[in-house]
Order: structure tokens, then sequence, then C-alpha cells
């Protein structure tokens, strides 16, 4: 190219999730040829985090539209309800002319929807990051009527974070067919940043599961799984790490009641927000992940796989892609402690097996899920992007 490109990165939340992490090692690693800035609906931790590494733009919109659950983003789409949604629009239209970009990059349901809109107002191609499955069990029915149609009208090109969720968008054939339009791009890590430590030695193991505290996210499996093998491993410590975000704290109480429930105060720890999540992981001796519906990815399976850590995760959606069943992790059914239960025995009293799926496991990212291979099949994107 002549010039650098320049990309506008819309993001509607300031807080730090699967996608935001991900986002800000996208911007950390794209290759020089792009000039990059970032407009937030708030301001928050994910600014602090970006500013080292771009400039970050916050336009405060109203909290009902930030904070609006997903199963509103029908009338949020279709502006029948939200009466702040127009002028929010606006409003971001005109903070995109100012800033004079070729491409904005949105980086949230929210973000595709108002930033979308907003982009082509401005007269920008627009580019849609969709992280989230958009079927009827991951979001409401409508929402994901709506947002299918949308996804064939706002954005010129399409980014999915996999292949279940670029095609839970149901694109027509021909626009499948076209990378402009739609193709998978998985999220990477950054291998340098990632510890490893040897596996341990200590008589007590330490197994947790990470992620926010949500009902889909599974910890209530994961403390009926517990519960079935706390007595034959008294000595197990199970960690549950992360804080419910979203309005969801009514979860977070059933969870602690149900560990009381269940009496297994003595070997559940629950950890709360850790703003290093990488350390954490490096101290666990296996990582489970029980999300009850298919996810569209899996940040936190690969930062497990790249610490060298066993994992075990649920089948289906995107953990599908990264997770080789039985060669870099174990794959169990969804919603099903007893399963859950009898994978985290088999590898709790077998270290060499967990070693061995752990190395395999930071192969595999090493091989297929690095930062630097994310960033430059982006860049790629952009350029074609340009040249169409």
């Amino acid at each position: 190219m002549s010039r650098r490109l320049r990309v506008l990165f819309v993001n509607h939340t300031a807080k730090l999730g699967g996608g935001e992490i991900a986002l800000g090692l996208l911007i950390r690693h794209l290759d020089s040829e792009v000039d990059h800035e970032v407009l937030l609906f708030e301001d928050g931790p994910l600014a602090d985090l970006l500013q080292p590494v771009t400039k970050v733009h916050t336009i405060t919109l109203p909290a009902e539209i930030r904070e609006a659950r997903k199963d509103s983003l029908v009338s949020f789409a279709t502006l029948r309800k939200l009466g702040g949604v127009p002028i929010s629009i606006l409003r971001v239209r005109g903070a995109i002319r100012r800033l004079d970009v070729d491409f904005v990059h949105t980086n949230s349901l929210k973000a595709d929807i108002l930033g979308g809109i907003a982009a082509r107002l401005a007269g920008k191609r627009v580019i849609w990051h969709v992280r989230d499955r958009i079927a009827p069990d991951y979001l409401p029915g409508e929402v994901v009527t709506v947002f299918r149609r949308l996804a064939r009208i706002i954005p010129h090109a399409i980014i999915a974070n996999s292949a279940a969720t670029l095609e839970s968008l149901h694109l027509p054939a021909r626009e499948r067919r076209n990378g402009l339009s739609g193709q998978v791009i998985h999220d990477g890590l950054d291998l340098s940043m990632v510890p490893v430590v040897e596996p341990s030695q200590r008589p007590m193991l330490v197994v947790g599961l990470v992620g926010r505290l949500s009902p889909w996210k599974g910890q209530d499996v994961f403390l009926s799984a517990i519960h079935q093998i706390h007595e034959e491993l008294p000595d197990v410590r199970f960690e549950i790490i992360g804080s419910a975000l979203f309005g969801e704290e009514d979860y977070e109480r059933h969870i602690r009641e149900l560990s009381v429930q269940l009496e297994l105060e003595s070997c559940v720890q629950f950890c709360g927000f850790v703003t290093n999540i990488a350390e954490r992981i490096a101290a666990l001796d296996l990582v489970v992940h029980a999300s009850t519906i298919s996810e569209p990815f899996g940040q936190v399976i690969i930062e497990g796989m790249a610490a060298g850590k066993a994992v075990i995760a649920t089948r289906g959606g995107g953990v599908s892609e990264i997770v080789e069943d039985g060669v870099s992790g174990l794959l169990v059914p969804m919603k099903d402690p007893t399963a859950l239960a009898q994978a985290m025995l088999l590898l709790l009293r077998d270290p060499v097996r967990r070693a061995q799926l752990g190395a395999a496991a930071r192969q595999r990212v090493r091989d297929k899920f690095r930062i630097e291979y994310t960033a430059e099949k982006v860049l790629r994107l952009y350029q074609e992007l340009a040249l169409s």
C-alpha cells in the first residue's frame, strides 16, 4: 500500500471481557502499515489497557444503551424502544467523520449495530468482528432473525472468531464464498506473555474454572461434578475464578449457596475477578471449561492450553475447533456433571497423562492460535478490502 491504512475499532463497553482482551492483543500486533484508534462508549479498564498502544476516544452513551442485555437487542436494532439510540448514532457518526478513517472495525454486538449504522451514515466501510454465535440457543430467536438480516446489509466484511460463529450467521452461499463477506479468523495469544511452569509435584492439586459468573458458563455443573469426586480425592482444591458481570449477581449468589448446600466450602474457593489471568492459570494443575451452550470460541481454553495445562472442555461450537479430543485435551458433553467428574478423576489420578495432554495443548496453540497469525490475517483482509 502507498500509505498506512487508518482503522477505527469500536467497542460498546470498557469492561474487560474475552472480546475486549482479544481486541487489545490484536491491536498490539497489527503490522506497522496500519494506523489504529479506538472508540469506546464509556470509560473504564479497557481504555486504561489500550492507551499505551493506541489512541482511545470515548463517547459516553446512555447506560440503558451500553448495558442493554442481549435479549433487548431487537428493540435496540430496530430503534423502536430506546429513545436515545438515534441521537447516539448521530454522535458516533460525527466522531467517525472527524477521525477520517478508512475502515470502522466493530468488536461487539452493540458496536456492530450502533457503530455499523453510524459508520455507514458517515460513508465508511464497515468490518464486523462477530464474537457471538447468532443462534437461538445463545440469543433470543427474534434477536437472531434481526441480526442475521443486518449482517447482509451493514458490514462490507465479516470476521467470525470461529467456523461455528460464521455458520450461525446463515449468510447466503454466494456471500460465504466471498472471503471479504465472511471469513473465520481465530483469536490468538502472545505466547511470549504466557508463563509456563512444570507440572506440580506438590501433594495438593488445584483445578480451576475461569470465566465470568453466568448461568451458561456452567459453574453450577462444575460444583456438581466436584461433589461427586470430593470424597474420593479430598486433598484436591478447586477454584472458581471470575466475577459476575452484566447484572448476573443473582447467579453468583446461587452458586455460592450451592457450594454450601453441597458441603464444598473446605475445597472450593471463589477467587472473584483477577487482573492477571495468565499467572492464575499457571498455578493450576487442570483447567476446566463447563459451558452449558456452545461457545463461539473459548479464549480461556487457549490460555490454559498455551500454559501447558491439560484442559477438560464441553464439546460444541468453537471449542471443537480448538481442542482435539484425547490429543490436546478432553471433551465432555454439556450439562453432564457425571461425565465431567469422570474426566477430572481420570486426569487427577494420572500425572503422566496430564503432562502429555498439557504439552500437546501448548503445541496446538503454537501451531494454530498465535496472535501473529491472527494479526496477519486481519491485515490481509484490510488490504483486500482497500483494493476492492
